[in-house]
């Protein structure tokens, strides 16, 4: 079979299937099915997320928000670190 043949079948291919999928996800019918599916699984992943937090705060380690916070201090601190180093380095030269 040759390439050339084989890449025009599967670029017709391509285009109609394209074309009958646009027709089809933009019906209401299915954005409205997946509109219900995606808010059960936001509503799943709060739930999930909140017990989760409750679990490591239970067992007194830090949750993904201290960790964020913690590391956004720690960046700070490390900029403010990196500021001292350059004034100190230009000190130095005068």
């Amino acid at each position: 079979m040759n390439w050339e043949v084989w890449k025009q079948g599967f670029t017709a291919w391509e285009q109609a299937t394209a074309q009958y999928m646009e027709k089809v996800l933009s019906t209401p019918s299915v954005l409205g099915g997946a509109s219900s599916v995606l808010t059960v699984v936001m509503k799943t992943k709060t739930a999930t997320d909140r017990i989760t937090t409750a679990w490591w705060s239970a067992l007194g380690l830090p949750t993904r928000r201290d960790q964020e916070r913690l590391l956004h201090k720690l960046n700070q601190l490390e900029s403010r670190l990196h500021d001292l180093d350059e004034k100190l380095a230009q000190q130095e030269k005068q």
